[in-house]
Parts: structure tokens; sequence; C-alpha cells
């Protein structure tokens, strides 16, 4: 997706309004996901995997929402919501023993993040970001020196990031010392947490466990407001699914809390989970799935197909560098949350 031709100028306002577009088709799909999903539970209770994280996701938002705790973009339903003070939750980040001495840092794309990615950038680090949904394939790598010194705002934004980053391959050798994400809510007793939905948190971890660059020591944090944080226990952490990534450690605008977490994080992307309509979607995992296959001589096992709703069906366009279909939605379902069977790096399934 909006691959710029050689020597032309990038066209930010095209190229957001393009993010836009797709973003809003993305949290239809969501909608149409919880409503589904909502129906065949009531129906049959428990015959949806996770289906019990959507009502959870929900009383955050509307929480947000309604004690005007949310901050642009609005509303904050389906999205890794804005909060409040956000800024001070990422100074607090930047305060913690690990990120002074962390060298390269992943952060997610979202609007929340946006202060840590500029004091990745401004302590001297290299920040590591995918851009949203890795529609445009796969991460980006920013330094200082990427972008000119009165451009650091819009390097911190997924414009910026398309326009200034270096575009990284399967191969290239990274070690990400800590790693930044969203959040909707999360558990400070297990370290559980809820994203928004898609499963993209889950499937960039893979992918990084897949190429060497971080292991099960390397701690993940999330920035996210007090009132996001729930009651110690609200999850039960059984319920958790095996590509879910717990957190280490929950950073708000008052506080810092190490979770101590048990839960187990994946091994790598669990192909088994991941359903042949979102693989459709990502070209960076279709290139690794067909590289494993043909180093291996091993095919790797799929997920259980997805039907997409309606509403991701529609106004469906050739596609773009991001997926195969650009008018194809990344919904959640089933499908999301992304996995599959390649554990502990690089070896196929058994």
């Amino acid at each position: 997706m909006m691959a710029q031709p050689e020597g032309k100028a990038f066209d930010a306002d095209s190229y957001n309004a393009e993010r836009l577009r797709l973003d809003e088709q993305a949290r239809d799909t969501m909608r149409s996901q919880l409503a589904a999903d909502s129906a065949a539970e009531a129906a049959l209770p428990g015959s949806v995997a996770g289906a019990w994280k959507w009502a959870l996701r929900k009383q955050i938002w509307d929480y947000m929402e309604e004690n005007d705790i949310a901050r642009f973009p609005r509303p904050v339903h389906h999205r890794i919501p804005n909060f409040v003070n956000a800024d001070l939750a990422a100074q607090r980040l930047a305060d913690l023993p690990e990120f002074v001495a962390a060298q390269c840092v992943k952060v997610n794309p979202d609007t929340p993040q946006k202060t840590v990615r500029q004091l990745v950038l401004t302590r001297s680090k290299t920040l590591l970001t995918p851009q949203p949904r890795l529609r445009t394939g796969f991460f980006s790598r920013l330094t200082t020196a990427s972008f000119p010194a009165n451009d650091l705002n819009e390097a911190c934004t997924s414009a910026g990031v398309a326009k200034f980053g270096e575009p990284l391959s399967l191969d290239a050798k990274i070690k990400v010392d800590l790693i930044v994400v969203g959040s909707s809510c999360v558990d400070p007793a297990s370290g559980a947490r809820l994203g928004k939905g898609e499963g993209f948190a889950e499937l960039e971890y893979g992918i990084l466990r897949w190429m060497g660059a971080i292991d099960d020591s390397t701690l993940v944090v999330t920035t996210v407001h007090d009132c996001q944080v729930l009651q110690p226990g609200a999850i039960d952490p059984s319920k958790m699914l095996e590509h879910d990534v717990a957190v280490d450690v929950i950073v708000t605008p008052t506080r810092v809390i190490r979770t101590n977490t048990t839960l187990p994080k994946p091994g790598g992307i669990l192909w088994h989970k991941l359903s042949p309509q979102k693989l459709g979607q990502i070209r960076v995992l279709q290139q690794l799935k067909e590289r494993i296959e043909r180093e291996t001589g091993t095919k790797l096992p799929s997920g259980p197909d997805e039907t997409l709703p309606p509403l991701a069906a529609r106004g469906k366009q050739p596609g773009g560098r991001g997926g195969g279909g650009r008018g194809r939605r990344s919904g959640g379902g089933r499908g999301r949350g992304g996995g599959g069977g390649v554990r502990g790096g690089r070896a196929p399934p058994s």
C-alpha cells in the first residue's frame, strides 16, 4: 500500500487519507465480528473462543468515553484508546531502568504511544515500529539520523515512519531490548492483556521471535490510563489463548506495576491459528510461510476459515503492497490474534 514511485516526493496527505479509510474499514469489521460473536455466544455459550474479551473491552471503552478520559481519535471503541495524560505515562516508562538501558525499542503505532516513540528517538535509541496492521509489509527502523531534527513530530506518526523509516527484511539482524504495546485493558495480577481484537501485537511478536530478535526474557510493557487497569484477578488466566502476549510491566500516569507474570509467551507464529483469509491480507506472512515451507520441505498448518462479515466484502479493490487485497479488512473473528505452528525460533512444527 502507498508505495512511492522512485524519485517522487512522499505524499503524506494521500497516505493518511488511505490509512484512515482502511482503519475505518477495519473497525467496521470488528463491530460486525463483535455482533456475530455475541449472537453465537448467546445461542451457545462457550462456542466462540475469546468472545468474553469483547465485554471487557466495551466496558473500558464506554467508561473512557462517558467520563471524558478519551482523547483524539474518538470514539475510542475498536481502537487502542488514546487517554488523558498519555504523555505522563510515557515519561514514567522512560524512567524505567530497562528503558534507560535499552538500545532498540519496538513500539506499537497507535496514538497513545506517540510520546513513547518520541522519547525512544530523543534518548538516542533505535525505534522499531510496524506500519498499522502490517499493511506495507513489515517493520521500519528509525533513529534521529533518519530525519531532519525539526521533523521529529512527523517521524513519530504512521506517515512519518513510512516517509523516513528504513524498511526491514525478514533477514535483518536486529536485537530488540524492550517491547511497548498498547492495550484496551490489562490485569495487574497476571499481566493478561486485551488489545483491540485484531491480534496484530501478537503477530508482530511472533515474527520477531522467528527472526531471533526477541526471546522469553524480552520485557513487554504497556502504557495505559489507570482506569484501564482492571481489578486484580478480573481476567481468568486460564481463559487466555495460546497466542496472547502477557505484559511484564504496566505503566500509567501515576504508577508502575510489575506483574511478575507467569503466563507463557508464544514461541513464534502460531500458523494453526492463522486463517487463510487473515494470511491473505498480510504479505510478509505469506512470504514467510512460503519461505519456511520451501526451506524445510514441510507444509505448515493453516487455521480455520474466517468468514469475513458483509461489510468487509464490499468495495474490495486490487491489492496493494500490504496484503492480498487493499479493500479487505483486517478483522478479528476466530482467526484473529494470528498465530501458528512455528515455535521456539525457526524450527518447523513436528
